[in-house]
């Protein structure tokens, strides 16, 4: 019990240096190209073109995702860096996914379950791949991030990759264009898989889902992202300001063309627990910007109020809500018959539209059983936790709103995946994992800025002289004294 508080729970704060935090939490160097490239491409490749002897897993996000797993244990193996010094919360979230998908795997294929057809099988394995894929992304991201520097370096390809989505989104949503058509044409030796859906009607508008499958997963995406553009829009001094604002400001409109009542609640999720850690400026900033977006978006969009206001107003006349209260008790009655392990991993396979589970964690319980949904919980909370918790402990300014801005984004995740079956989504399957590798590095950071604040801490039972040593530095970063950013 001792030792869970001791990792839960930080000490009183002290005043301490980026300067000073940077030479004690490891050198760690840049951020690899192959995984700013595999961060941008899980925006920029197109999930439904496969390679067609892998199937469905065969996707070029995915294939990268892997190869990331593979340099990470090849690292550990040969002893290049040493896995236990980084642990985290979140972390361990993935381990417990992990753990609940390989006992209800072998449930499947051992015949528990009583489903063992072919189909069932190729199920399980695309789920088990997508699965390492994530691990792959969050294990290499939480050793990459060791600095400000290095997480500023991460967010930049992140934020690329968002911002190529959203320019497809918005030629999407003005001219009724694809552009994402171009590229799988230009993808020789690939196969449409199908299951994207780029253009949905609801009421008198239509929706866009730009390079991702479905437009609720385009609008949680973009407002799980959006807390981070925010803070790279504040600390990031390379490049022009105009642009990094131009970035966020398309994040919104991306949740706007969407018409999602998902992206309304991620949007005001995120910004609810990330606006307590931004500067005091920025905050008050916030509290004008917000209304001025809300009402530039309704005067630029026709149509836009209405068709939110009807789709929040409709009750049980909208065929959305009405299945998704429906399935419940096909749910219950599912998990009555296999509770602990479920049909199998990605086993819930619907014939009829109206059965689609739109809740992960429903989803989960009927195909990962109890385990699974203990593990899928910790997957998508314990990031948000951590971070939330680690943010309350730094008096850092980067790395605080840092921390905030990780636990804003997982908030929207794990609030969003009661309203969609977020990890049948391959775009956010695969960017959720960089909130989780983020939390992780930024922990560490902090954990490692708690101990120079201890170590900084005067006797109190010592009479004499402090100890002999450098002047303090005074807490507010200049350009020579904090100089991560550049």
């Amino acid at each position: 019990m001792k030792s869970l508080r001791r990792t839960l729970i930080f000490p009183a704060p002290r005043e301490v240096q980026p300067s000073e935090l940077s030479e004690f939490t490891g050198k760690g160097g840049h951020v690899g190209l192959l995984l700013k490239f595999a961060v941008f491409g899980i925006f920029f490749f197109p999930s439904n073109m496969v390679i067609k002897p892998i199937g469905a897993a065969g996707t070029v996000p995915i294939i990268l995702a892997v190869l990331l797993l593979a340099v990470w244990l090849s690292s550990a193996l040969f002893g290049l860096h040493n896995p236990l010094k980084s642990s985290n919360p979140g972390r361990l979230g993935l381990g417990l996914l992990w753990v609940g998908s390989c006992a209800s795997y072998a449930a499947l294929f051992s015949g528990f379950t009583g489903n063992t057809n072919v189909s069932a099988q190729a199920a399980a394995d695309r789920w088990l791949i997508l699965i390492l894929a994530c691990g792959g992304i969050a294990l290499v991201t939480s050793e990459a991030v060791r600095t400000l520097d290095n997480a500023m370096s991460l967010v930049r390809a992140i934020l690329a990759g968002a911002f190529f989505c959203c320019i497809v989104a918005l030629i999407q949503f003005l001219f009724r264009v694809n552009p994402m058509v171009w590229i799988q044409e230009a993808m020789v030796g690939f196969t449409d898989n199908g299951g994207n859906t780029a253009f949905q009607v609801r009421g008198f508008m239509t929706r866009v889902a730009g390079s991702t499958f479905h437009s609720i997963e385009l609008a949680v995406v973009c407002a799980m992202l959006l807390p981070l553009s925010i803070w790279r829009g504040l600390y990031d001094r390379s490049g022009y300001k105009w642009f990094h604002w131009t970035g966020t400001a398309l994040l919104v409109v991306a949740i706007a063309s969407t018409v999602s009542r998902s992206g309304v609640l991620g949007l005001f999720l995120g910004l609810a627990v990330f606006i307590p850690f931004m500067p005091r400026v920025a905050r008050r900033w916030a509290v004008i910007a917000a209304p001025a977006a809300m009402a530039a978006l309704f005067v630029a969009i026709p149509g836009l109020v209405g068709t939110l206001t009807s789709s929040f107003t409709a009750g049980n006349s909208d065929p959305s809500l009405t299945t998704r209260t429906n399935n419940y008790p096909r749910v219950a009655e599912m998990f009555g018959e296999l509770p602990y392990l479920g049909l199998g991993p990605g086993n819930y396979m619907p014939d009829n539209a109206l059965y689609i589970l739109d809740n992960q964690y429903l989803n989960s319980l009927v195909t990962l059983g109890l385990v699974g949904f203990v593990g899928t919980l910790a997957y998508l909370a314990l990031p948000a936790i951590s971070s939330f918790i680690a943010a309350r402990a730094s008096r850092i300014a980067p790395l605080r709103c840092l921390a905030g801005a990780v636990a804003a984004g997982g908030a929207v995740a794990a609030g969003c995946s009661l309203t969609f079956d977020s990890m049948a989504f391959p775009v956010f399957a695969l960017s959720y994992p960089l909130i989780v590798g983020l939390g992780g590095g930024t922990w560490v950071m902090i954990r490692r800025e708690i101990e120079l604040r201890n170590n900084k801490a005067p006797d109190h039972h010592n009479s004499g002289p402090p100890s002999q040593g450098p002047p303090s530095q005074p807490s507010t970063p200049n350009a020579k004294a904090d100089t991560w950013t550049r």
